[in-house]
């Protein structure tokens, strides 16, 4: 259901701590930050009519309890995404509505230079499959991606998990590591067969990350082998909380206990109403975590991305500075 309003119990100077860490977000779906004035003004753009008068009549559509309720919405606001200026990133999702591959590969590039430029923003692409879409579709389109890659930093998978296990793409996430890309696959809270498809990301695929992944907590030799590994898991809280009604707070305290490298994550903000910020700060006012567990979350962020070593230590060096 609709995220409810909350009032967060938080000291302004745990505020103040988590604006000031830097950060990596290691899973946010440029598709989701698509906000609802930005529909509009795509949509007014490219002449695409909307069922919906204002951009508070979307939020108001929000409507959705589990991952398929969401990927409805989230598939559907994608429709206003046509021109090499809209550009974001589930590149079958834009393929199949008649958008070549080039326009959004080319439109993301143009983003990203101008992030870093403008903004000071380092960012790396990770191209992600639709698990519910064929392997065929998803092997054309890694063949369209390869004279990209350049702008990729690796693959990923996402969508729709029932039916849909990582072993289904095996041959094309293989190819990819052949093509020298990074390899993470969700493993999305509470799905069909879920703690299949992690040990498959682990033994079959032998992914370097994993989305999501709390379920793994179900099975202590599959956590024994992500902490032998130092494989990352990329948890998003809020986002938790509208598709399973909990913000896994308890989870990724125990994740941390056990030595998993759990990171924090925005996933989908703009229709989970919360960025990376948002996130750190309801996990300190509603799980109660200290800034000590914040720090250790936002160090393994850094410690299992895909940067050089060079570009890690001078982030883990910042970090260091922080009181």
């Amino acid at each position: 259901s609709r995220e409810p309003d909350r009032e967060l119990t938080m000291p302004d100077s745990m505020s103040a701590f988590i604006q000031q860490l830097p950060k990596a977000e290691l899973h946010v779906h440029l598709e989701g930050t698509l906000e609802p004035e930005h529909i509009f003004a795509l949509a007014e753009r490219n002449a695409i009519a909307l069922p919906y008068q204002t951009p508070e009549d979307v939020v108001a559509a929000y409507d959705f309890h589990d991952l398929p309720s969401f990927l409805k919405i989230y598939y559907a606001a994608m429709d206003v995404l046509r021109t090499e200026d809209d550009f974001f990133f589930d590149p079958q999702a834009h393929t199949s509505r008649g958008v070549s591959f080039d326009t959004v590969i080319y439109g993301i590039t143009r983003a990203r230079v101008e992030a870093a430029e403008a903004l000071g923003v380092e960012s790396n692409l990770i191209m992600c499959f639709l698990r519910d879409m064929s392997a065929e579709s998803a092997a054309e389109h890694l063949e369209l991606a390869e004279p990209h890659l350049d702008k990729l930093i690796g693959v990923g998978l996402d969508s729709d998990e029932k039916d849909n296990p990582p072993a289904k793409f095996a041959a094309v996430f293989a190819r990819a590591r052949e093509l020298g890309l990074k390899l993470t696959m969700h493993c999305d809270v509470n799905q069909k067969d879920i703690l299949e498809h992690i040990h498959e990301c682990l033994h079959l695929i032998e992914v370097d990350r994993i989305d999501h992944g709390i379920n793994a907590l179900e099975d202590d030799a599959l956590c024994t082998e992500i902490v032998r590994r130092g494989l990352g898991l990329t948890v998003c809280p809020v986002s938790n909380r509208f598709v399973v009604q909990d913000l896994t707070g308890a989870q990724i305290r125990d994740m941390l206990a056990r030595g998993m490298k759990a990171t924090i994550n925005s996933d989908d903000p703009a229709y989970f109403r919360a960025y990376l910020n948002e996130n750190l700060e309801a996990l300190a006012a509603e799980a109660d975590f200290s800034r000590d567990e914040l720090l250790t979350l936002t160090r393994n962020a850094f410690e299992v991305s895909w940067l050089s070593d060079e570009r890690k230590a001078h982030y883990l060096a910042q970090l260091a500075q922080v009181q």
